[in-house]
């Protein structure tokens, strides 16, 4: 717990420079991206960078558990830094420290979970009350006035209820997914979520991309999928609730890049519109959690607590409910402290080796024995995924620029008939 708080206070610093950074920076940026006065935010592109698309990204980008933290720093002005800045060797150091942390924080939260639920498996239950300990870390930051109230419009409060939905259901299945089964094999199969992702863009949205990117996640799924074939720690539920989880992330993602370009309230930063979708997930799961599990908590509770067959005492079982539920709601933050540094490239690459920290971490404490074929699928999987983010990143950036150019091309071409215009009238 003291660890926890120690955290959660150096990311509210960290915030807070961070705040500082952006409003004495933010003025040429502002222009090309948001109406920040007063905290108002409208979800416009940067640098040629869409928010819609920055802020819900696939897998390959943030952890599925995770929420959008990019676009809306773009929309403050932050900006994602696409290489034409020079950064100073502070600057590379500051990303380093944030990248160090988000990776550490996500190792403590998978292990930290695991072992909660080993004791006490009620993941519906843990999942909805980690997603409170957030609401109430967020709201304690606004009834203190460490961060402003945000206010949210009729079609803001629309588009968060809607995030939240995908959003709380994406973390209750993926909780579910750690009770049932190794944390490497959760996220194994959890690998796959930039395929649901291009499915549910294309076939619900109308949003398809070039036929190479599609090509890149043949290896995705046939390494996914080789290293579940026979695998000796396979287990249905947990395949079936990654899998879940994967279309609910995949849903919350496109859905988002519909909504988001609505001016949606007043002090919406980043960190309040991922306090203000916590917020709707956590009320939204209750009745998931009262209806699958009712008091099943309570119960395992005093069995793990009381009793012969006690392994732990309530004191020590609430430290690590309380910390698990901060470590979750304060990885995210980091998140944005990091992701807003950096090259969506730089961001792609990072979630990958994110992914495999975590993998690895998890058999090292837990001592789950991984089959060489599992290690191989495992590994030519997230290979994919790697592959899948660069080809992306590559092709909508050709893209960017053929608009660009096309835009230059029309906008001279007018010119030229004003200028023969004013030529002919003398």
């Amino acid at each position: 717990m003291k660890f926890t708080a120690t955290v959660a206070l150096l990311v509210m610093a960290m915030n807070a420079s961070t705040t500082t950074i952006m409003a004495a920076t933010s003025t040429g940026a502002a222009t090309a991206t948001a109406n920040i006065g007063s905290g108002n935010v409208t979800f416009r592109s940067q640098r040629g960078v869409s928010p819609s698309g920055a802020f819900f990204k696939d897998a390959e980008q943030q952890e599925a558990e995770t929420l959008p933290l990019v676009t809306a720093a773009t929309a403050m002005g932050v900006g994602v830094r696409g290489g034409e800045e020079e950064m100073t060797f502070q600057h590379r150091m500051k990303i380093g420290f944030y990248f160090a942390l988000w990776y550490f924080l996500n190792v403590v939260y998978n292990i930290v979970n695991k072992k909660l639920l080993n004791v006490v498996p009620a993941p519906v239950t843990i999942g909805t009350i980690q997603l409170g300990i957030g609401t109430l870390y967020a709201s304690l930051l606004w009834i203190t006035g460490i961060r402003a109230i945000p206010k949210l419009t009729p079609k803001g409060k629309e588009i968060v209820t809607k995030v939240g939905i995908y959003h709380g259901s994406g973390q209750l299945f993926s909780i579910v997914s750690l009770g049932a089964g190794p944390v490497s094999f959760t996220h194994i199969v959890k690998a796959l979520e930039p395929f649901f992702s291009a499915i549910v863009s294309a076939l619900v949205f109308g949003t398809w991309m070039k036929p190479q990117v599609y090509a890149t996640l043949i290896p995705v799924v046939g390494g996914v999928g080789y290293a579940c074939l026979k695998e000796r720690s396979f287990s249905w539920l947990a395949f079936g609730m990654a899998m879940a989880s994967n279309i609910s992330f995949a849903l919350r993602a496109v859905v988002s890049k519909q909504g988001m370009n609505n001016y949606i309230g007043e002090n919406m930063s980043s960190v309040n519109l991922f306090a203000a979708v916590t917020t709707a997930s956590f009320f939204l799961c209750i009745p998931a959690a009262i209806i699958s599990e009712k008091t099943m908590l309570l119960d395992l509770w005093q069995k793990a607590t009381v009793g012969s067959e006690a392994v732990t005492t309530s004191k020590e079982l609430m430290k690590t409910l309380i910390s698990s539920g901060l470590v979750h709601y304060l990885n995210n933050e980091v998140m944005y402290l990091a992701l807003s540094n950096v090259h969506p490239v730089t961001l792609a690459v990072g979630n990958t080796m994110k992914r495999v920290f975590i993998m690895v971490a998890s058999v090292l404490v837990f001592r789950n024995p991984v089959s060489v074929q599992a290690g191989i699928g495992a590994g030519i999987g997230i290979s994919g995924v790697l592959l899948y983010s660069l080809t992306k990143q590559h092709y909508e950036a050709i893209e960017k620029k053929e608009v660009a150019e096309a835009a230059a091309a029309a906008a001279s071409k007018g010119r030229g008939r004003g200028l023969r215009r004013g030529l002919g009238r003398k």
